[in-house]
């Protein structure tokens, strides 16, 4: 008969395998990252690609795409044809639809570029799994958010060669990882922290540009508690077509994080 420490465990292994499975459906989502199949940069002249129908540019107007009598998109539920005014568009961006495909029309550093997602996608096809270290409750640590008076804003580099952003930054969270104190620059993320941090298995057992982890905003003591067990790859840990922030470099933990998600398979 299994004790209630046992059980609780139990409970907790099997809260962490949900969260796990829900995960991977997301990663072979038709629609995700897996599915993009380019990055396109637009300009104002415009363009074709092979993996979208109409011709893109990004004229003072906003995004137009011109369509030619067979091709076809829709928006919002709004059929495009002919010269279509897509507008302005922002970092969360607009999703078309063409057949069983969708692409994504968003900015980025400035630019705006398109990601056509094709469920037939070679990586899509290609993928089977992310392998992660085994859940361990040791790697579910309280820290203290030290909010600044002010958020700060931080330079954040991207995978995207010679490209960037600024972030703002709410504050620093101060733990401790293997009896060593740590602390990482965090981020303000929908309702949570966000913190995108490398460790000592970057690049060894881990997708080496880092990962990202996120965490419950703290009460008014500022107490918060990481569980390093959910953390996570960025998008560009999969496809060459993403445009990931990197980890600030003071976001390193500087012992071996051997939780959460581990390099995926052939990367």
């Amino acid at each position: 008969m299994r004790t209630e420490a046992a059980e609780r465990a139990a409970s907790w292994v099997a809260e962490w395998e949900v969260w796990h499975g829900l995960r991977e459906q997301t990663l072979r989502d038709p629609h995700g990252f897996l599915a993009v199949t380019g990055l396109h940069w637009l300009t104002a002249s415009p363009q074709r690609f092979v993996d979208v129908p109409g011709a893109w540019s990004h004229t003072a107007e906003g995004v137009v795409v011109s369509l030619s009598a067979d091709e076809q998109l829709v928006l919002a539920g709004r059929r495009l044809t002919g010269r279509a005014l897509i507008g302005p568009v922002d970092v969360e961006g607009v999703t078309a639809a063409f057949g069983n495909a969708v692409v994504e029309i968003a900015e980025r550093f400035g630019r705006v570029i398109l990601r056509p997602r094709h469920p037939e996608s070679p990586t899509l096809a290609a993928y089977s799994g992310t392998p992660s270290y085994a859940p361990d409750p040791a790697w579910v640590v309280e820290g203290r958010l030290e909010a600044y008076d002010h958020p700060r804003p931080v330079g954040v580099d991207s995978v995207v060669e010679g490209l960037g952003s600024t972030f703002e930054a709410i504050g620093e969270v101060f733990f401790v990882a293997d009896r060593r104190p740590q602390r990482l620059v965090a981020f303000h993320d929908e309702d949570g922290l966000w913190l995108l941090f490398t460790d000592e298995t970057s690049g060894v057992t881990t997708y080496a540009a880092g990962r990202q982890l996120a965490a419950d905003l703290p009460g008014p003591d500022g107490r918060v508690v990481l569980d390093f067990n959910r953390t996570v790859n960025l998008p560009c840990a999969y496809t060459a077509y993403a445009t990931c922030p990197l980890p600030p470099a003071i976001n390193h933990v500087d012992v071996l994080v051997e939780a959460g998600e581990r390099s995926p398979l052939g990367r």
